[in-house]
């Protein structure tokens, strides 16, 4: 059996990701609730390692609607199952009818995993959706554009949808010729590459206390699930420390990520459920398991599409930004490194879900 060994790729969290073989045969396969605090009594952000854990939970009636007014007695926090106190409870926006301009939205225009004629495509809907109204934006935006040699920032975040809508005009000037491999080699790149990106921008928004809707319009980048690879147990390993860096610091930049794509991107699209579950070994990981859908999932986000009308998509996932609650819990204490603890939300009254974080990494 020939193998082809790959350099691991340290993004700027420090992660390294997995490095893959080629493979010659068959694929590889209800306790008290305290008094709710203040917004300026909360912290904005958490590590599970040192302290409280802040979630940003959105609720929705059976029309996917976001719903507002609940109050603290409305909401159960399930941690592996077990209910875990609720420390601070605030809701964001909704009540009052008003967009919280605290949200942020990134806008991400993914040219290295699609062709010229999708980026095209997208990039007028998106230009097209920036300039309505006015070119008014209920919440500061900036675009991000993810080229062969990393992500090229805008301005913003600007209300001024105009300006970024002049930015999404000129995309051209954004794109590169470099030309990544082509087969599994390329895929690989692709991989790689796309997973340094996202990660880039949750790095660079760490430091900032306000909650994120990063929008990336793509399908995402390869699973190589279906690709002729061997995954050993370095890899594995490397690919684990990848989805447990990558979690944790999503989930503390307060970036949900949504995935939006038009109809051209449609082949495999459900292929990423099978993903979804969360990983609490290096032997069950996965390189699909950091699949862009799966990120988006499992950070409170959402996936939409495919279809043409992307501006309806890019609405859908405002909403989220629009009317939401914060709330924040102590992590209970770590058996061992990289503990993985499932999390749930339970609204107590009919018809009504809630959608966060789908799970975090625990440490002693």
């Amino acid at each position: 059996m020939s193998k082809l060994t790959l350099q691991s790729i340290v993004v700027s969290l420090c992660v390294p990701l997995l490095a893959v073989g080629q493979q010659s045969g068959a694929p590889s396969g209800s306790a008290a609730q305290p008094r709710a605090e203040s917004a300026e009594q909360q912290t904005s952000a958490s590590d599970a390692t040192h302290g409280r854990i802040q979630l940003d939970v959105v609720v929705t009636d059976k029309a996917g609607k976001a719903v507002s007014g609940l109050e603290l007695k409305d909401f159960t926090l399930l941690d592996n199952n077990l209910p875990a106190k609720i420390l601070s409870f605030h809701e964001s926006g909704g009540a009052e009818g008003k967009p919280d301009p605290s949200v942020e939205v990134i806008f991400l225009i993914d040219t290295v995993n699609v062709d010229f004629k999708y980026v095209s495509f997208v990039r007028q809907e998106i230009e097209k959706y920036l300039t309505r109204n006015g070119g008014h934006l209920d919440h500061p935006a900036s675009l991000q554009v993810f080229t062969n040699t990393g992500i090229d920032s805008g301005s913003g975040p600007t209300t001024d949808g105009n300006t970024l809508a002049a930015e999404v005009s000129h995309l051209d000037n954004h794109l590169r010729t470099v030309r990544l491999g082509e087969g599994v080699n390329g895929e690989i790149e692709l991989y790689y590459a796309s997973l340094k990106a996202i990660a880039e921008i949750a790095n660079n928004e760490s430091n900032k206390p306000k909650r994120k809707i990063l929008i990336w319009a793509g399908p995402g980048w390869p699973m190589l699930d279906s690709v002729n690879v061997e995954i050993g147990l370095e890899a594995q390993r490397q690919n684990f420390d990848a989805i447990v860096r990558l979690s944790t610091i999503l989930r503390e930049a307060r970036v949900s990520v949504y995935s939006i794509s038009s109809a051209e991107s449609g082949a495999g699209a459900s292929a990423y459920r099978g993903y979804l579950k969360g990983v609490k070994t290096a032997a069950k990981s996965n390189p699909g398991n950091l699949a862009l859908k799966v990120l988006a999932v499992q950070s409170g986000g959402r996936v939409l599409g495919p279809g043409n009308d992307i501006a309806a998509q890019i609405d859908s996932c405002i909403e989220d930004a629009d009317a939401f609650y914060m709330l924040s819990f102590d992590p209970p204490r770590a058996d061992h490194a990289s503990e993985y603890h499932d999390l749930k939300v339970v609204i107590g009254k009919p018809g009504l879900m809630a959608r966060t974080n789908a799970g975090y990494y625990n440490q002693p």
